[in-house]
């Protein structure tokens, strides 16, 4: 398979580097240097584009993507309030794969978030908070995993109904922390606690390989695809 790489950072020669090592032609490396070069006819090169760029260029990425009628897979965040907008685009015959994070053990992560506020959700006397830690180089806060973490206790929890970046003692928010330290690839934290005692979650990613396997794989998965896709049809969660 023919893959185009958009966002050519630490990110992206990982995943230039795993799906090499699958078999898989590299066919287009656009980053900040050769910005010239992403165009809609280079594009056409490939089967499959992944898009991990910014959340200023993501956007504008993937409409150039679609308009070489090439399925992309997005693993950027921070550009989400134009979401549904690329959404509906599909229905008209675009492809579309994004995911808040690629990682398969973070989507196990997130089906034991939602199973776990389902569990607390008749206890309101605890209070939910989260935290994520990630490199300095991240550009959005909260994180988008973060984000999706938070959507899964609200989606469960009729209490909690929002979010806010902060620290907070609103019981209908769940309050997230975001730090940012050097060479931090990701950690989240779920917390539930009371005056009696304290439940909490982690994940911790130990390096960028997991979130590039994902993202390889949702590429392959997105040959010849048209439509809307996410983390949960492929790998049947």
């Amino acid at each position: 398979m023919k893959i185009a790489i958009l966002g050519y950072g630490k990110m992206g020669k990982e995943i230039e580097a795993i799906a090499l090592s699958r078999g898989n032609d590299v066919v287009l490396k656009v980053g900040k240097e050769n910005l010239h070069e992403l165009t809609e006819e280079k594009l056409k090169n490939a089967d499959v584009a992944i898009e991990f760029s910014t959340p200023d260029t993501a956007f504008d990425n993937i409409q150039l993507c679609f308009k070489a009628n090439v399925p992309v897979v997005v693993g950027t965040t921070g550009w989400l309030e134009k979401l549904n907008a690329c959404v509906e685009q599909t229905k008209q015959g675009a492809g579309l794969f994004y995911a808040s994070n690629f990682s398969v053990g973070v989507n196990v992560f997130f089906e034991i978030n939602k199973k776990l506020a389902q569990l607390m959700a008749p206890y309101s006397d605890y209070k939910v908070a989260m935290e994520e830690i990630h490199h300095t180089e991240k550009l959005d806060a909260p994180s988008g995993t973060a984000i999706t973490l938070a959507e899964g206790v609200i989606d469960h929890i009729p209490v909690v109904n929002n979010w806010v970046n902060e620290s907070t003692d609103d019981a209908s928010k769940v309050g997230i922390v975001s730090k940012r330290i050097e060479k931090v690839p990701g950690t989240h934290v779920i917390t539930y606690e009371n005056e009696i005692d304290e439940i909490y979650i982690k994940h911790t990613a130990h390096n960028r390989k997991g979130f590039a396997l994902g993202a390889v794989l949702a590429a392959e998965f997105m040959n010849n695809k048209s439509g809307y896709y996410g983390m949960s049809d492929l790998l049947g969660l």
